[in-house]
């Protein structure tokens, strides 16, 4: 089999996992060639864990032009993501980006632009679509047969992080670093994943907590309403300070609920449209007959091995890919509103002004702290 080169840029808890994916055969099309990575410490683990086996570089500017590698993964802070991102595909290298796709809507519509212009295939790692549960459920809403959305609910709390997590990295958790908390951190799946299956919301009031339950600038507890343009609305909660957490997503629909909760999907269905009995029975307390059942799907859950898969295979074949580079910038607009909702203390419409969440986003960085990171770096494993 044809293998492509890949270089990874940004080798700490993420990186290197996808490192040791690839060096470990998982995704046969797929040969490590190049690293790269701004700390020390880093480079040495790479140096010792692949010998001369791979390039090891000190900015992921030089692994681009060292025409080591055919393919680029992105794994670095997340403010440097279009940019790197930009620069491959501008030096004829294909690209996957960690998530987020950045930091703020402006930069990534930037980096979407360059993608377009270039033949190279660009993709984004939003491996929880790959989630059996989660491919169903899209399946099922967007195929119609429950009729259209009236509520959506999604409790995502079960990110516990410790104090010491935070305080392993200097960038971490800081305005200037990182960017975000809990929306920019941990739940750019969900919130992918919700305008994935839900749909994009049109207006967004938030309530970002900084630093509530953490020593940290950033948000780590949000609860955020949402509205949808046919008339449904939605509620968003999540933490990193709850133990125990819970993940509960649940989407009421016209002919019925799902719930999604425990590695389970549970479809309550109706006998009818709920729009239509609600409109015609004649007992003010009667509803409408339910059936109950486990939903059967695939059982299949490649996670990061899945996309890296379909990433390969499109470069190699030009089959689909599990995301498009170019969707990252919908989860992203929702935790943009949900930021600017909080710091505005409003209801924010969206499309929102981009220039003006820029602005309020840079007046964070301003007053931004800076500290020393322990260098601890985590196994990110079994983690997501």
């Amino acid at each position: 089999m044809e293998q492509i080169r890949l270089g990874i840029i940004g080798i700490g808890g993420m990186g290197a996992n996808h490192a040791r994916i690839i060096a470990e055969g998982k995704v046969p099309a797929l040969k490590l060639t190049a690293v790269a990575d701004i700390m020390e410490n880093r480079r040495a683990w790479a140096l010792k864990e692949y010998g001369g086996e791979v390039a090891v570089f000190d900015e992921g500017s030089k692994l681009i032009e060292s025409d080591a590698c055919d393919a680029v993964l992105i794994a670095t802070l997340h403010y440097i993501h279009p940019s790197l991102a930009i620069k491959a595909l501008e030096h004829g290298l294909h690209v996957i980006s960690e998530k987020p796709a950045g930091v703020y809507t402006k930069q990534v519509r930037e980096m979407n632009e360059a993608a377009e212009k270039s033949d190279k295939v660009f993709a984004i790692m939003f491996n929880q679509r790959t989630n059996c549960l989660y491919r169903k459920m899209h399946e099922l809403v967007s195929g119609g047969e429950l009729g259209r959305i009236k509520r959506v609910n999604w409790i995502i709390t079960d990110w516990y992080r410790t104090q010491s997590y935070y305080d392993a990295a200097d960038w971490k958790a800081t305005w200037d670093g990182e960017g975000g908390g809990v929306l920019l951190n941990q739940c750019p799946h969900q919130l992918d994943l919700l305008q994935w299956i839900c749909g994009m919301p049109i207006r967004v009031r938030a309530f970002c907590h900084e630093g509530k339950w953490h020593n940290i600038e950033v948000e780590d507890d949000v609860t955020a309403y949402l509205e949808f343009a046919d008339g449904a609305t939605g509620v968003f909660v999540t933490t990193t300070a709850d133990a125990p957490g819970t993940n509960r997503f649940e989407i009421t629909l016209e002919m019925g609920k799902l719930i999604c909760e425990n590695g389970k999907l549970l479809l309550y269905r109706l006998s009818e449209n709920e729009r239509d009995f609600c409109m015609s029975a004649k007992e003010g307390f009667a509803q409408p007959k339910c059936t109950f059942e486990e939903v059967e799907t695939d059982g299949q859950n490649e996670q990061h091995v899945g996309v890296l898969k379909a990433f390969a295979d499109r470069i190699l074949h030009g089959t689909p890919l599990v995301a498009e580079g170019a969707e990252g910038i919908h989860g992203l607009t929702l935790s943009n509103a949900m930021h600017l909702s909080s710091w505005l203390d409003k209801m924010v419409e969206i499309p929102f002004d981009e220039d003006l969440f820029l602005t309020e986003l840079n007046k964070k960085r301003a007053f931004s702290q800076k500290k020393t990171g322990s260098g601890v770096v985590f196994d990110t494993t079994g983690t997501y």
